[in-house]
């Protein structure tokens, strides 16, 4: 995790240096103090200071006052989604506590472990960690899964808290799902009705259940010189539409390193924070398999197939899940990596 540390007093800065040298062990951390007696104090404003760390950390971890750590982020909190963790320890280290993102963005995992390494106590108030059931959405952070229907996913925390029993489907079950159930969930098929009341996988399948997603698909991408974003978009979309495959598995886009610099296909990579892999024509040349050649692009750029060869090639080793789509200029399609999940 990126984590951005902060401070408001000298006593705050040295409990605020002691947790960062915690946490360097395993996350890269920034450590800032706003402090007119402190010489290395930033010069910019609190807010300032809160609304870049907003945008380019996971977690934030306020020494001082909870009040002021509020103010801060107030015009900055947009969505369970994409908000990152908020973590608030008073500037004695008697108490940590979470207070934006305690499920998805980790902000009740990072509190408990900060508080063993400075002896504080962790306040937690999220409603399944006090009566130690089972929440969807730390289950969907730890295994990387996308939590589509948000609305869905707060009913089925409701549900666990009412006693009632959950339904998982997942795709591949026996190969791709691994741990002991805990006691709030059942397997779909072993408990009959109209649809689970989850479903685990990259397909899109049942209208009502709550999908997690995960990030397990590659988007092979060529295209013409000075293509749109949007015409990107469009393509890998169709391409999504026709395999059956949620968009928000697609966690990687591949092409020829000769579109390394394709403005809009680093424009839409950019739109969906989606990592991005380019290969020689050399490197895809040599991925094994049978791929739809076509003699004008192998006379461009070297390669008979820049889409399929890449997607699988990005792949580590997985398989094509849907042939070539070309649609306005783009070529594109799709590879699966393998995936697992686990309950513990």
């Amino acid at each position: 995790m990126k984590i951005a540390v902060i401070s408001f007093t000298r006593n705050g800065k040295y409990l605020a240096d002691h947790i960062t040298e915690l946490l360097k062990a395993d996350h890269e951390v920034i450590n800032a103090v706003k402090c007119s007696s402190v010489s290395s104090s930033i010069g910019e404003s609190l807010s300032e200071w809160t609304g870049k760390m907003f945008q380019s950390q996971d977690a934030l971890v306020f020494v001082g006052a909870v009040q002021i750590a509020v103010r801060a982020i107030a015009p900055y909190v947009r969505s369970k989604k994409t908000d990152p963790a908020v973590l608030v320890f008073d500037e004695k280290g008697t108490y940590g506590i979470p207070v934006l993102s305690g499920h998805l963005g980790g902000a009740n995992e990072l509190a408990m472990s900060i508080c063993a390494g400075i002896q504080a106590r962790p306040v937690v108030t999220t409603a399944t960690d006090l009566q130690g059931r089972w929440a969807v959405d730390v289950f969907a952070r730890k295994n990387g899964l996308v939590i589509r229907e948000m609305e869905r996913a707060r009913q089925i925390s409701a549900a666990v808290l009412e006693g009632r029993k959950i339904t998982i489907a997942a795709d591949d079950w026996t190969r791709r799902v691994e741990g002991v159930l805990p006691e709030d969930v059942v397997r779909y098929e072993d408990t009959p009705g109209a649809e689970p009341d989850i479903r685990i996988g990259i397909l899109e399948q049942e209208r009502q259940a709550l999908h997690l997603i995960p990030r397990a698909v590659i988007a092979g991408i060529g295209c013409k010189k000075g293509v749109s974003a949007a015409q990107i978009e469009e393509a890998v979309d169709l391409a999504c539409s026709r395999a059956g495959v949620c968009r928000e598995s697609i966690y990687k886009v591949a092409s020829i390193d000769l579109k390394a610099r394709e403005q809009g296909l680093l424009e839409y990579c950019d739109k969906y924070r989606l990592e991005r892999s380019f290969y020689s024509a050399e490197e895809l040349g040599r991925v094994p398999g049978i791929y739809s050649g076509s003699e004008f692009v192998a006379c461009v750029t070297g390669v008979d197939n820049v889409c399929e060869r890449s997607a699988v090639l990005a792949s580590g080793g997985g398989r094509l899940i849907a042939e070539k789509l070309a649609r306005n200029g783009v070529t594109v399609a799709l590879a699966q990596k393998d995936w697992r999940i686990r309950f513990e």
